[in-house]
């Protein structure tokens, strides 16, 4: 199991990343090429439910104060 602090930059990475594909998602579809854009899209979701993860795990160790 990581440590904590490997889980918060985990956490802040998956997050990053997933914004990335979203805006990327956003662009291509902009510019007319759905499929390639849809997929960046399900990226993004996919990291994003790997973020969540990842979060719940955090908040188990660290209930917010």
């Amino acid at each position: 199991m990581k440590t904590t602090d490997e889980l918060k930059a985990r956490i802040k990475e998956l997050g990053k990343q997933a914004a990335d594909y979203s805006r990327q998602g956003i662009e291509l579809t902009k510019l007319g090429d759905r499929k390639q854009g849809h997929q960046m899209m399900k990226q993004a979701n996919e990291a994003s439910k790997r973020c969540r993860v990842l979060l719940d795990e955090l908040f188990r160790r660290e209930p917010p104060q």
